[in-house]
């Protein structure tokens, strides 16, 4: 079935006026329908022809379509178009196989935002679109993705983003993971990240006057107020995070060359889910395989670093190699 939206729009107009007994809808009247709902649509005029309205006929009679009830009656040396069944409406018809398919892609694609405070709604339409299309048939569980439905600061998300959108200023009362005392700033929310199910809200600190980045799950309490919004006029945020791992920037940094060696046993795991975009393979030996990243360096960078264990070594920068060496040897003490 064709999908994109202006077929929908045609087939929806079309099967309004087939439904209509109070008119008679020629050909030419079909067309002028489906381009009259087009330009409500999207502005677009006469951009549907006699071609294209016969061709929908033929598609909302076949068995891929609706298999309307559709008559042809004639007038003269005219035909107009109406339903044999005036009940009948494209709407009231249960999902075909390719509609089925495409809901059960949406509800997919809308379960991973479950728990997520501004998406309340998603749990209600899913389960009653599950029930309506039979996607429920098995109570076996078949996919699941990532998340922490015990993560802290969720309930955070939707201020916050409502702030960005609508430009409004927060208080926000806040405890650090390097200072236990709470603080309290003028926060002027720009973007909102998600890394490694943690979400993370940048913006700027009023009273600093500097880009600051407040982890969800540490702020204790926010509040919209009536201070003037100080825009963003500096930062991309699609770009922002391109050389870095995780959320830290270290703004007065470059990125620089990372060389890395791989336990060839660990590699594949590495090839197929690169560290960074900028990952490159160098050489190979029997044991190791040598990689190269561009990024600048930052605490998310050595943790993901060190999470594989002996199965990657850093070979230079020097700096780099040395602070996962400290960090080795703190762990090592740890268990000694």
């Amino acid at each position: 079935m064709a999908t994109n939206r202006n077929a929908i729009i045609r087939y929806q107009a079309l099967d309004k006026c087939f439904r209509n007994p109070g008119r008679r809808y020629y050909i030419e009247d079909l067309i002028d329908a489906c381009n009259q709902a087009i330009y409500e649509f999207s502005g677009i005029e006469n951009g549907v022809k006699r071609r294209k309205v016969l061709c929908d006929i033929r598609f909302m009679e076949s068995s891929q379509g609706w298999d309307i009830p559709l008559v042809r009656i004639r007038d003269g040396h005219r035909v107009y178009f109406r339903y044999d069944d005036i009940n009948f409406s494209i709407n009231n018809q249960p999902l075909n196989e390719t509609e089925e398919k495409h809901l059960k892609e949406a509800i997919l694609t809308l379960s991973r935002f479950k728990g997520l405070p501004q998406f309340e709604w998603i749990n209600e339409i899913s389960t009653r679109l599950d029930a309506s299309i039979g996607s429920s048939k098995s109570s076996v569980q078949i996919i699941e993705f990532e998340q922490n439905d015990y993560l802290k600061g969720l309930e955070n998300i939707t201020p916050i983003y409502n702030a960005i959108a609508y430009k409004k200023a927060l208080k926000v009362s806040y405890r650090s993971f390097k200072n236990d005392n709470p603080q309290t700033i003028t926060f002027h929310p720009y973007y909102l990240k998600q890394y490694k199910n943690r979400w993370f809200a940048f913006g700027l600190n009023g009273e600093l006057n500097l880009l600051a980045n407040l982890a969800l799950d540490r702020i204790l309490v926010l509040e919209e107020i009536n201070t003037p919004f100080i825009p963003n006029t500096e930062i991309d945020f699609s770009e922002y995070f391109d050389d870095v791992i995780g959320v830290t920037v270290h703004n007065e940094q470059v990125p620089e060359i990372i060389r890395l060696k791989v336990s060839n046993i660990l590699y594949p795991y590495i090839k197929t889910k690169p560290l960074h975009g900028s990952q490159k393979e160098k050489s190979k030996e029997d044991e190791f395989t040598h990689i190269e990243l561009k990024l600048i360096p930052n605490y998310e960078l050595e943790s993901l670093i060190l999470s594989y264990g002996e199965g990657v070594e850093v070979v230079s920068p020097d700096s780099l190699r040395t602070k996962i060496q400290s960090r080795l040897e703190q762990t090592i003490k740890n268990y000694q």
